[in-house]
């Protein structure tokens, strides 16, 4: 049950939100006259985020995040919590590799020996709900919406995609939301698309200490097929 409120808490803050580090970036040097609001481009995108039902996400945890223990994330995932992917998480001071498959209340866990572990629907009331992700009370658009202050830093290329760059702070009780646990506010900067309705490309929550979770999300909306394993 440990690792499953890791896992599922972590997509739901980092598919929601959500995003990503600065690091590939490439500013356009854009006068910051030139650039738009960061209020408008924010609004904007959670209006967009939304809609969104499904997103490819990568995920990285660089320093110590109270209440996390997982290092790493890459997978799919839809609104309704389906989900399916690989990390790495911290257990017992031992980086340990793992691959999940979530599908309705079941999640499917495997460790590097052995096969997969199932989780019965049962024991599953305890546990975030992955769907939060996509949640426009508790996911990434309420992240959005909730970040204080937002001001538009630049205009930056990420991997290929022309981006505005925003940076804001989201207070804690939004946090918590997403990552139940979570005692502090963050700074967040957002990569958002500068076409259409300025979509999250990436985004980096930094915490005290000089914690980040950094995320990237892609292929929006693309068709996802979860399969549990037999």
């Amino acid at each position: 049950m440990v690792l499953r409120r890791i896992l599922c808490a972590t997509l739901a803050v980092f598919a929601a939100v959500a995003s990503a580090a600065a690091a590939g970036c490439t500013s356009d040097d854009a006068p910051s006259e030139q650039l738009p609001d960061g209020a408008a481009l924010v609004r904007d995108a959670a209006a967009a985020t939304r809609d969104i039902t499904s997103t490819h996400f990568t995920l990285q945890v660089n320093g110590n995040v109270p209440g996390l223990s997982v290092r790493s994330l890459e997978g799919d995932l839809t609104r309704d919590g389906t989900a399916e992917g690989s990390g790495t998480i911290e257990q017992a001071g031992q980086l340990v590799e793992i691959d999940f498959v979530l599908t309705g209340d079941t999640l499917y866990l495997k460790g590097p020996t052995g096969g997969y572990q199932r989780i019965p629907a049962a024991l599953s009331s305890s546990v975030y709900d992955p769907s939060a992700v996509l949640d426009p009370e508790r996911g990434v658009s309420k992240l959005l919406s909730a970040m204080r202050k937002p001001v538009t830093e630049a205009a930056e290329d990420v991997d290929g995609t022309a981006a505005y760059k925003v940076s804001g702070m989201v207070p804690k009780d939004v946090l918590s939301g997403m990552l139940p646990g979570i005692t502090s506010d963050a700074n967040l900067t957002v990569w958002l698309r500068q076409d259409g309705e300025h979509l999250p490309v990436r985004a980096s929550a930094a915490f005290p200490g000089d914690a980040t979770v950094e995320v990237t999300l892609s292929a929006v909306d693309e068709p996802v097929t979860v399969t549990p394993p037999a």
